[in-house]
């Protein structure tokens, strides 16, 4: 069981990657970042909703509203408006790295909420990542000589934003998973989440395939990515699962550099190279905190 966990994890890690590179492709065909984040919202709440009422999982106590509505505009509005802006600003591979400092929250959050013991591999893990964080985002302008005036600090602290949204997923998939399916939390979170960034979003005329990109964003990123991910956290505990999650950067900078051309420099791929240590620090550190439990969607 535990290795299944790993698995759909790694799976919404690399479906997550496409972000970047599928972000920076709508934006380049005419798309604002915000009208962007509003459709992959919008789009993907479509398929959530087409899964929930299918399977009839659709009903939700008036008594977590307050808890799914919040969620929707920090884990929607929030982490969608946030990352794609800084995907705009500083480059696909630099922005999903930034994301990954949501481990840190996660641990911090974890423990204070849900009682997970910091264990030395997690807090080894977790300063490995944000070394590696700092050195992707910060070590090519201070190695230069530039300093941080060089540094796109706005972009920076979007992507920092996004992070500290991501994290909630992590604490909120843990305390309703027990109670609901993915797809009864999404079909709710979502339209929440898209009216959250509705007020920001100028509507363009697009083309054919604009709509295509957008939908195959929203598929990919939204729906498939939050289904196998929180099939992912049913089986490991919120720490470890977010730690795993942070090969997203590495994949999502090896496909803008081929899709884009994005490069890092010596410093970066440190980085980079720090996280995926983190990673296997996480997999090989012992055995997970939070009890197995079986995927309740299909």
């Amino acid at each position: 069981m535990l290795s299944s966990g790993y698995l759909y994890v790694l799976c919404a890690a690399a479906l997550w990657a496409l972000i970047g590179p599928l972000s920076k492709q709508v934006i380049a065909l005419g798309v604002a970042p915000l009208e962007a984040a509003f459709w992959r919202s919008a789009i993907g709440w479509s398929f959530f909703a087409i899964h929930a009422l299918s399977t009839g999982a659709w009903r939700l106590q008036r008594k977590d509203a307050p808890a799914v509505a919040s969620f929707g505009i920090i884990g929607v509005s929030t982490l969608f408006g946030a990352y794609i802006l800084s995907i705009s600003m500083v480059g696909a591979a630099l922005a999903s790295v930034l994301l990954y400092t949501a481990p840190a929250w996660v641990a911090v959050l974890a423990w204070l909420t849900l009682g997970e013991k910091m264990h030395a591999h997690k807090l080894i893990a977790l300063c490995m990542t944000l070394i590696g964080v700092a050195c992707v985002s910060l070590g090519p302008a201070i190695v230069s000589g530039q300093g941080l005036g060089a540094v796109n600090m706005p972009g920076i602290l979007l992507g920092l934003v996004s992070g500290f949204s991501y994290a909630t997923y992590y604490i909120f998939g843990k305390r309703y998973l027990g109670r609901y399916a993915t797809p009864t939390l999404f079909l709710y979170a979502l339209p929440v989440g898209c009216l959250g960034l509705l007020p920001f979003v100028t509507f363009m005329p697009k083309s054919g395939e604009a709509w295509l990109f957008l939908t195959l964003l929203a598929v990919t990123t939204t729906y498939g990515a939050y289904s196998v991910y929180y099939a992912g956290l049913r089986r490991l505990s919120a720490t470890r699962t977010a730690i795993v999650a942070t090969l997203e950067p590495v994949l999502a900078a090896g496909l803008a550099y081929v899709w884009w051309d994005e490069r890092f420099d010596l410093m970066g791929y440190a980085g980079s190279a720090l996280i995926l240590a983190a990673v296997l620090c996480t997999i090989l550190g012992g055995r997970s905190s939070a009890p197995a439990r079986q995927e309740a969607t299909s």
